[in-house]
């Protein structure tokens, strides 16, 4: 019984209220402080919307995101011919209108855009016949032009692959659709022979027709065949040098051939 009276005389005693009551007063400080920085810090109760970016072109959003002050980032840019360059596809967070999720201040909106320039590898055509030289780059999306070197220990096979105006490497990566010189050994020697009448024909039927004469090259242009199917629709409409009957031409001429999607026939 005496030691509780103690005890209880000592929590009753004004020096133990007193410290006490700092301790308190201390907790609930600190408490408040650690509640008062965290709502500080972590922007707490700030709703944000989020702007539906997709479909509008990643140099017209700046201001859209300042306003609300967030940032953006570009996280791809994936292949889409379709679309103009730099359209967005893609957004994280999706827009509050889809996700009715809100964001806070200086959040990162990464998006991603479209881009009409997609790369291949550039093959090596050295020593390779021009016809198959021609097929892999129409294969791989690149065009190609001609033009030929006297040679007489490789006639009709490609001696270099230009782009830019340099010489390229096989494995190089460059835009789908660039233009590839290729330089061919021509021998200048040979008997004359016939230019064939290639009007009308398909551009398949023209590669035929030439290639049952080995003395020929060809140049193909086409300017709207921009995939397989119009290149395998697509006739000849005119040709240079032109179908003279009984006209020789010397062996190793080049037959240029244009060639068209929308031909149509004179009654020539």
């Amino acid at each position: 019984m005496e030691l509780i009276r103690k005890i209880r005389a000592f929590v009753w005693s004004k020096h133990f209220l007193k410290h006490f009551g700092l301790v308190i007063l201390t907790y609930f400080v600190v408490v408040s402080f650690v509640i008062f920085y965290l709502d500080s810090y972590t922007n707490h109760g700030q709703k944000i919307e989020v702007p539906n970016l997709i479909g509008k072109n990643v140099s017209t959003i700046k201001s859209i995101i300042e306003d609300r002050d967030l940032e953006y980032e570009i996280l791809d840019s994936i292949y889409d011919p379709k679309k103009p360059e730099g359209t967005i596809l893609d957004q994280d967070p999706l827009p509050t209108s889809k996700s009715l999720v809100f964001v806070k201040e200086g959040r990162i909106i990464r998006v991603r855009v479209s881009k009409k320039t997609r790369l291949v590898e550039m093959p090596s055509l050295i020593d390779k016949s021009i016809r198959f030289a021609e097929s892999v780059l129409e294969n791989r999306g690149l065009e190609c032009s001609i033009e030929y070197k006297p040679s007489s220990e490789a006639d009709g096979a490609v001696l270099e692959q230009i782009y830019k105006g340099k010489k390229i490497k096989e494995g190089q990566r460059i835009p789908i659709g660039s233009k590839i010189v290729l330089i061919v050994g021509r021998n200048e020697g040979g008997e004359p022979v016939q230019i064939p009448n290639l009007y009308g024909l398909t551009i398949s039927e023209a590669k035929m027709r030439l290639s049952e004469i080995p003395s020929l090259v060809f140049n193909l242009n086409c300017p709207d065949c921009m995939n397989s199917e119009d290149s395998s629709n697509a006739r000849i409409e005119s040709q240079s040098p032109e179908f003279i009957d009984g006209v020789l031409s010397p062996a190793g001429t080049t037959v240029t051939i244009n060639a068209s999607k929308n031909f149509i026939g004179d009654g020539q």
